[in-house]
C-alpha cells in the first residue's frame, strides 16, 4: 500500500473518531451536490405576468398537448372510440373555394381553356395532396359562387350542389371523380412519376362505401349516365332560377379508368425523348384496355 493511501485512511479514521455521534440532523449533502433553482422572472414567462396575459395568450388547439403540437391527442391514442375514432381511417378532400379558383384562372396558374384536374391544380404549386396522410383530393365550395364567370371543365373528387350550380350557370361542366392511392401520387407530381421511369396506373374502381355517390347524377359522379345528367342540369337550373347555357366545353372527357388526359394508362412516358411509350404485350394490352365499367355493371 502507497503512503498517499495509508495517510488517506489514517486521516479519514481520525476524522470518524473525533467526529460526534452520526444524527439524522446532521446529514448534510457534498458541498456542490444540490444547486439552487433558476429564479423566475416576469420576462422569463411567455405567458405573461397578468390575469388579462394569461387569458388573451396563445394557447393550443384543443386535443393538442403541450410540448407536442404536430401529435394530437386522438392520433397519439386512435383507440379511443368516443373521441375522432376515425381520424385515422376517415378520408380527406383539400378545399377549393371557387373564389380561390378564380384567383388562380386570374393571376395565369391555370389556363379556364384547358381540362381542369388533380395534376393542373397541384401543378400551381398552391396546394399540396398528400395521399400517404389519406388525402384523396379536392373538395369545390360554394364560396365566391354568385360571382363566378369562367367557362371551365373541372374534374374534382367532391363538390357541393351550389358549387356545381355556379360552375354550370356559367356554361362549364363538372365532374367528380375518384382517385386512388397509386393513381393519385401520379397525378399529384408527374413529372417525378415519369422520371422515374413508371407506368402510369390504370384508376381503380371507388370502394363500396363511395360507388354510390359517383353513380349519382345529382353529384355529377363519373360513373353516371350522361341522359340522367343533362336532367339533373336542367332540374338544377329550374330550382335556382336560371337560364341553363349550353354547355361550350370542347374537350373530350377522361376515361373512368384514365389519370391523364391525352394519355393512356399502362404507358411510360420519357421526357428525355418527348414520346409517350404504349405497352405492346398482349396480356397488357388487354389488361390496361379492359374497362372498370365491365367490373361495376356485370
Amino acid at each position: 500500500m502507497s503512503q498517499a493511501l495509508r495517510s488517506a485512511k489514517e486521516r479519514a479514521f481520525q476524522i470518524v473518531e473525533k467526529a460526534s455521534r452520526i444524527r439524522v440532523q446532521d446529514a448534510r449533502d457534498n458541498i456542490g451536490a444540490r444547486t439552487t433553482g433558476r429564479q423566475l422572472k416576469k420576462g422569463h414567462n411567455q405567458m405573461g405576468h397578468t390575469q388579462g396575459a394569461l387569458e388573451r395568450a396563445a394557447k393550443p388547439p384543443l386535443g393538442w398537448i403541450w410540448g407536442d403540437f404536430f401529435r394530437p391527442w386522438q392520433r397519439m391514442y386512435p383507440g379511443e372510440k368516443l373521441f375522432n375514432a376515425d381520424i385515422n381511417s376517415r378520408r380527406e378532400y383539400i378545399p377549393l373555394s371557387l373564389i380561390e379558383l378564380a384567383r388562380l384562372i386570374d393571376l395565369g396558374w391555370i389556363n379556364p381553356s384547358r381540362p381542369i384536374d388533380v395534376s393542373a391544380l397541384c401543378a400551381t404549386q398552391k396546394f399540396q395532396i398528400n395521399p400517404k396522410i389519406r388525402q384523396y383530393g379536392f373538395d369545390l365550395t360554394e364560396e365566391g359562387a354568385d360571382s363566378f364567370p369562367y367557362q371551365i371543365d373541372i374534374e374534382v373528387q367532391y363538390a357541393t350542389q351550389s358549387a356545381i350550380a355556379a360552375v354550370e350557370k356559367a356554361g362549364g361542366r363538372v365532374r367528380t371523380a375518384y382517385y386512388d392511392v397509386e393513381s393519385l401520387e401520379a397525378a399529384v407530381n408527374p413529372k417525378a412519376w415519369f422520371e422515374k421511369g413508371k407506368v402510369i396506373p390504370k384508376r381503380k374502381a371507388p370502394p363500396a362505401s363511395l360507388i354510390e355517390y359517383y353513380m349519382d347524377a345529382k353529384n355529377r359522379g363519373y360513373l353516371s349516365e350522361e341522359t340522367e345528367m343533362e336532367k339533373e342540369r336542367q332540374l338544377s337550373a329550374d330550382v335556382r332560377g336560371y337560364v341553363l347555357p349550353d354547355v361550350k366545353v370542347s374537350s373530350a372527357l377522361k376515361s373512368i379508368d384514365q389519370v391523364f388526359h391525352g394519355i393512356p394508362s399502362g404507358s411510360v412516358v420519357s421526357l428525355a425523348d418527348k414520346k409517350v411509350f404504349a405497352p405492346k404485350n398482349e396480356l397488357h394490352r388487354e389488361y390496361y384496355n379492359r374497362q372498370v365499367s365491365d367490373k361495376l355493371y356485370s
